[in-house]
């Protein structure tokens, strides 16, 4: 099969962790179909977000659309409007002077999302709408021109108080759970996307994160919301028939925030077996990384990442390709 597959292991990169003898997860990580499919071993530049290292990876700028923007684009809400305006909500807790992020997605989709949806009449007057994603983020539009600077996940910082009445529902939701709130951050309104990059054509992206859809569908790409990860990859096979297909694996940076470098390693075994089951017969393979995520300080890591692909560029190993470049120099040179 001559179409390309794009799979994103997110925050794949790591520190070297104790638990694993001094080892990366990715390292130690039992991947035969990437190794004997993959076999060219390159690098890009991480960015310190998904959506910053997409755009650039697509289009070969960076991004002008907030990822607030982006997220409500992934998630098909209105968001071209030029009255509305975007907000990511993510778990938090206020706590001694510090919003310290949260990653429990059990509990933050048990307790969270009816709280905030229960002082939802305090936005009453901007038409809010609102939808709700993994572990209890959200992504909140409304009618409304307040674009605040607040501190964004996943380094803990001194809390800044949210202005005016998206303030008010945040602190009603953290009185109501002892400090728990969604708290907004990346904000903003809809703006300058640029065209892909030269070679690519029309595209069908897969994921649980609205983050990677928006950029796409930004991009006038096909999108589609798959919460589960082994449903994705049957679906991206079929879709594989019919153009190029990005594949968005997730769940390896949620681990990394959990500080579990055991599950870690599991996903990325897993999603091994599932690339073997579902695309032993695809020729041009292109696996990337965006960023590091530690697992043991479950933050995100600025570092240079592994680009592993099926197409000969006729370079060395680990020879670096700016990351504007890489899919214009590795559609160049596919089969």
């Amino acid at each position: 099969m001559s179409n390309t597959l794009f799979v994103l292991l997110d925050g794949a990169e790591d520190h070297p962790n104790p638990l694993m003898d001094g080892m990366k997860p990715y390292e130690i990580a039992d991947m035969p179909f990437l190794k004997s499919r993959a076999p060219h071993r390159l690098k890009t530049t991480g960015r310190g977000y998904t959506h910053l290292f997409l755009n650039e990876f697509f289009t070969g700028m960076p991004p002008e659309i907030p990822r607030a923007a982006l997220e409500a684009m992934g998630l098909g809400m209105d968001v071209r409007n030029p009255r509305r305006t975007a907000y990511r909500l993510s778990p938090a807790v206020i706590s001694e002077g510090m919003i310290r992020w949260s990653y429990n997605a059990t509990e933050y989709t048990r307790r969270l999302i009816p709280t905030v949806e229960s002082h939802m009449d305090i936005l009453a007057p901007y038409n809010p709408e609102i939808k709700f994603f993994i572990g209890g983020r959200a992504i909140l539009t409304m009618e409304c021109d307040d674009v605040p600077d607040l501190p964004a996940p996943p380094v803990d910082a001194p809390f800044v108080p949210v202005p005016g009445d998206l303030g008010r529902l945040v602190m009603a939701v953290a009185e109501d759970l002892d400090g728990t709130t969604d708290y907004p951050w990346g904000c903003g309104k809809f703006g300058r996307q640029y065209p892909p990059v030269k070679g690519m054509g029309r595209m069908t992206a897969i994921s649980n994160s609205p983050t990677s859809l928006g950029i796409c569908s930004s991009l006038g790409h096909d999108i589609r919301l798959i919460d589960d990860l082994e449903e994705r990859f049957p679906v991206a096979r079929e879709a594989l028939k019919h153009g190029d297909v990005f594949l968005h694996v997730d769940e390896v940076d949620e681990y990394s925030h959990m500080k579990d470098p055991f599950k870690k390693k599991a996903v990325l075994e897993l999603t091994d077996r599932l690339m073997a089951e579902h695309f032993d017969d695809v020729d041009n393979i292109i696996y990337f990384v965006d960023h590091g995520t530690s697992c043991v300080t479950g933050e995100h890591i600025l570092m240079d990442v592994p680009l592993w692909t099926s197409i000969d560029i006729g370079v060395p190993d680990d020879t670096m390709i700016p990351l504007n470049r890489v899919v214009e120099t590795l559609l160049e040179n596919k089969m």
